[in-house]
């Protein structure tokens, strides 16, 4: 072999690895079409740090729904305990290079480090919670609605005579307006001759028990009751079924929980209803966000409609995994 030969060669075994490395590298960070086929958008999501309820599903569906498109993107899920630990999360969904980030911003103060990302070009879909950030898309449920459909249920199973409680929870601000609202409009509008008994209570069974307790001893005729929430629901027919009341034919709900929807069938003489807020909404906001690196147009704002569940089509919404 002639020593030309020799070095052609040696320069063919050199070149050769590094065409290879740079054939492989795949990444995505400019947030485009996605270019070559290997490539996949990086979405980062970030939850609260709850290991049972309402808020832990939010994080148990945005991964189920992360892992259905793990042949489109790559995904980071952090869970945070307070407003510190999650931007410190945020900076590193930064770091990582993420195209998107789908946040559940439940602590006060997240502001600042939403509108850095933005400022990196990154794309932020917030579930739930409004924030005051520009350029930020939200997607949620429809909490006036859930009162709206509240009504409309009420209404179809006692008329448009009866008596009422409607049970707010002002601790819960404009989650309960909102709802309680729906829900008073409606009534006035469609059956204004039902008489309604407020009281306040909070978003736990334990309230509901202690609160509908004693409005049972004060109450001598209750056709039906607008509870806003599932957890406190259970409450409320718990202390029924301690009470002996065989007067009551509605108990609403709000949420979309397992446990409550299990109970629907079982209660024969009261309808049981949840109007859904589900947390398996949060998979429309990973697919909103993928929807925005693929350059097709999305909405800033997605209300999903209220979903009403009773003893007709619990079986539906059954997930044995859900945490909530």
């Amino acid at each position: 072999m002639s020593k030309y030969l020799k070095v052609f060669v040696l320069l063919v075994l050199i070149m050769v690895p590094a065409l290879a490395a740079c054939g492989s590298d795949n990444t995505s960070g400019d947030g485009g079409d996605g270019g070559d086929s290997g490539d996949k958008f990086k979405v980062g999501i970030l939850a609260p740090a709850v290991t049972h309820g309402w808020v832990a599903a939010v994080a148990y569906h945005a991964e189920a729904r992360a892992k259905e498109l793990s042949d489109e993107i790559d995904y980071q899920i952090h869970t945070s305990s307070d407003a510190s630990e999650m931007t410190s999360q945020l900076d590193d969904l930064i770091t990582w290079g993420a195209d998107a980030i789908v946040a559940f911003p439940q602590w006060e103060g997240m502001e600042v480090p939403i509108q850095r990302a933005l400022d990196e070009g990154i794309e932020v879909v917030n579930f739930d919670i409004v924030i005051d950030v520009d350029g930020v898309y939200r997607v949620a449920g429809d909490n006036h609605d859930m009162g709206v459909q509240g009504a409309k249920y009420v209404v179809d199973k006692i008329g448009t005579e009866g008596e009422v409680v409607l049970l707010e929870v002002p601790s819960a601000g404009s989650v309960s307006e909102l709802r309680k609202g729906g829900f008073l409009d409606t009534v006035a509008e469609i059956a204004p001759n039902l008489n309604i008994h407020t009281y306040a209570t909070q978003f736990t069974r334990e309230d509901g028990l202690k609160d509908f307790a004693d409005i049972l001893t004060s109450l001598d005729k209750i056709d039906a009751v607008f509870s806003l929430d599932d957890e406190t629901s259970i409450g409320v027919l718990q202390a029924i079924s301690e009470a002996g009341r065989t007067d009551i034919q509605v108990v609403t709900g709000g949420g979309g929980m397992q446990e409550y929807f299990k109970m629907m069938p079982e209660n024969e003489d009261i309808w049981i209803q949840s109007a859904l807020y589900s947390p398996a909404m949060v998979k429309d906001a990973v697919d909103t966000a993928v929807k925005i690196l693929k350059g097709e147009d999305v909405e800033m704002e997605t209300i999903i409609p209220t979903t009403i569940v009773d003893r007709d089509n619990y079986e539906e919404f059954l997930d044995a995994e859900s945490p909530y």
